[in-house]
């Protein structure tokens, strides 16, 4: 008997249909119960700046979370894994089973795909149907490290746009590069708690966002492939 791959388990595990209705969850409690949540939101904020935040650090935090601008390093990361796969595949073959330039060039075209997606659901959607207030309007005393952005603050782009690609990328490409590339997902979206334009639930809404995507992306690739 053929046993399935863990690789396949893990896809459909996390359907798209079981990210998106606990995605829908947290939004619909956002929503209901925005008055708790904003204050169980703030004083998490309010305890990070008084007991995490070391000056001796800012910097650092400052541009961790400058990585996700517009999610730009993750795009050019991909564009990158899209061209070196295109330019240097067949004058430098990769002698290693794990992985190939193929495999390179379709973690980056499924990651920029991702964030796209990400993009338009968090950007486009979400964020005007919330219009969630940023904590540094709203939360008396919290101080944000950096300059205050214009958009509204639920979900967080940045967290979704890292988790989009590097999810993506965790699943395609062998551990030994995948594992950093989330642990630095990870890094940029405790970055906005940190320098105080995100709430604790904007964060998880990003994430929720960045799972779906990338588990959407996967499964319409794992499609497409089997025609």
């Amino acid at each position: 008997m053929n046993m399935p791959k863990s690789r396949d388990i893990q896809v459909k595990m996390s359907s798209p249909k079981v990210i998106l209705n606990t995605f829908w969850l947290v939004t619909v409690k956002v929503l209901n119960s925005y008055k708790s949540e904003k204050d169980m939101d703030g004083n998490i904020l309010l305890w990070i700046q008084d007991h995490l935040r070391w000056e001796g650090m800012n910097w650092f935090w400052k541009g961790i979370t400058s990585l996700g601008n517009g999610g730009w390093f993750w795009i050019v990361l991909c564009i990158l894994m899209v061209v070196f796969a295109k330019t240097l595949g067949e004058k430098y073959p990769i002698k290693n089973g794990n992985c190939s330039w193929a495999v390179i060039g379709k973690a980056g075209w499924y990651g920029l795909l991702s964030m796209g997606v990400g993009a338009l659901i968090t950007n486009v959607c979400l964020k005007n149907l919330v219009a969630r207030t940023r904590p540094y309007e709203v939360v008396e005393g919290l101080v944000p490290l950096i300059s205050k952005p214009t958009d509204y603050s639920f979900p967080s782009g940045h967290t979704c746009a890292s988790f989009a690609c590097t999810l993506v990328l965790y699943r395609i490409l062998p551990k030994k590069y995948g594992v950093p590339a989330v642990l630095l997902a990870a890094l940029i979206a405790f970055s906005r708690l940190y320098v105080g334009v995100h709430y604790p639930t904007d964060v998880l809404g990003g994430l929720a966002v960045g799972i779906f995507s990338s588990c959407l992306v996967l499964w319409i690739g794992k499609k497409r492939t089997k025609k």
